[in-house]
């Protein structure tokens, strides 16, 4: 979340602005907006100087997105794909990226984790699928953690008969997830997606993309899969096949992942991420309450430092939770009062619930006392990678 620039509008259509989110592929511009009723969202607006070129795409594009309906999904909420600067708004996901998480000193997810986030992204593909279209860009970058579970975002959504050669990189994809018929300007199926599945599950046991970062070729190595769980190897194995044939379908995954017990209903069944990513997460939200009182005119408070990471049974890489930000000064006694509350939360969520993970059951405390150990076209035919879909 970064402040407004002195050169961003303060409103666009009927939301008003309240942050930076981050920039969509160098021609649109995301921000953290409100609308009039309140609601939070994700606003995508293309930069005025490439809304001539882009505006057809955008419109199919935005007509295209609406078409999917999910949990594991940001929806599209509203669009003026017509005004000067073509702008759409999705529901906001209040959580980090998958590559913010491990890049930013988390590091790679543990086992249980990583079948909660395979489960996710294989219901998000599903209902990307079920409307005739394929996602094309899966990637760490358009995945979200929630404390629901994981959620696919990334506008790069399109039809089947619009996604070669539409968006940035090959056919759409992005390099080091792409499969290798997008790399080489084949078709784009509902396969593809399933690559790009097993490559950001691979990112996330290891840190790293499973062909390095300039992605497979048609005849190459095998993915370096060293440091992906035993119990989910295979599958990413399979899911990272060149011939989309042999790849997996979401059912497939599904079932191998052991979802049935793990997600319902568009959410986690229990807790499923590490107890110090709770805490940041609580953090995001103080952050995201703050903000409710910042306008274009006021700087967002400094974010606090987060904890190098520290090895930690059962967590690699997971360190403490980050330190409690500083009070905020000149606040109401109410928005102190919540976020102290929620920020408290957090921290002690965090500490419960990376102890069931563990399987420590008394957890330290949040204060860093020690206690004794007790112990994812709509008639388009599928795709031959889609066989069990």
């Amino acid at each position: 979340m970064e402040q407004l620039h002195p050169h961003d509008p303060h409103r666009i259509g009927p939301y008003r602005l309240l942050a930076r989110l981050g920039a969509g592929g160098g021609t649109a511009q995301v921000y953290l907006a409100r609308s009039e009723r309140g609601r939070t969202v994700a606003l995508t607006s293309v930069r005025p100087g490439a809304a001539g070129d882009l505006r057809a795409r955008f419109r199919r594009e935005v007509a295209a997105a609406r078409r999917v309906d999910g949990p594991w999904t940001a929806p599209v909420l509203d669009a003026d794909t017509e005004a000067a600067a073509p702008w759409y708004a999705t529901g906001y996901v209040a959580g980090p990226s998958l590559r913010r998480v491990v890049d930013g000193g988390c590091g790679p997810l543990p086992e249980r984790c990583l079948r909660v986030l395979a489960a996710g992204l294989a219901h998000a593909l599903r209902d990307v699928h079920r409307a005739g279209l394929v996602h094309r860009a899966l990637t760490p970058s358009h995945v979200l953690l929630t404390l629901d579970g994981p959620r696919v975002t990334g506008f790069g959504v399109t039809g089947f008969g619009l996604a070669r050669g539409a968006g940035s990189g090959p056919a759409g994809g992005r390099p080091g997830f792409a499969a290798p018929e997008q790399q080489r300007g084949g078709p784009v199926t509902t396969a593809c997606d399933l690559f790009g599945l097993g490559a950001v599950l691979a990112y996330a046991a290891t840190g790293r993309p499973p062909f390095g970062a300039a992605g497979p070729t048609v005849r190459g190595p095998e993915p370096d899969l060293d440091g992906v769980p035993a119990g989910l190897r295979e599958l990413v194995r399979d899911c990272l096949r060149r011939d989309p044939a042999d790849r997996p379908g979401t059912a497939e995954v599904l079932a191998r992942v052991g979802a049935a017990g793990s997600v319902a209903d568009g959410r986690v069944l229990g807790p499923w991420l590490p107890g110090p990513l709770v805490a940041r997460l609580g953090l995001h939200t103080v952050r995201l309450l703050d903000r409710e009182e910042a306008g274009p005119d006021r700087p967002l408070p400094a974010a606090p430092a987060p904890a190098p990471p520290a090895d930690l049974p059962g967590g690699r890489g997971y360190g403490p939770p980050p330190q409690s930000p500083p009070r905020p000064r000149g606040r109401a006694a109410s928005t102190a009062f919540l976020l102290a509350v929620a920020l408290v939360v957090a921290v002690a969520a965090g500490a419960t619930v990376y102890a069931v993970m563990t399987g420590e059951q008394d957890p330290a405390p949040p204060g860093g006392v020690p206690r004794p150990p007790t112990g994812p076209t709509a008639t388009a035919a599928p795709a031959p990678g889609d066989r069990k879909n």
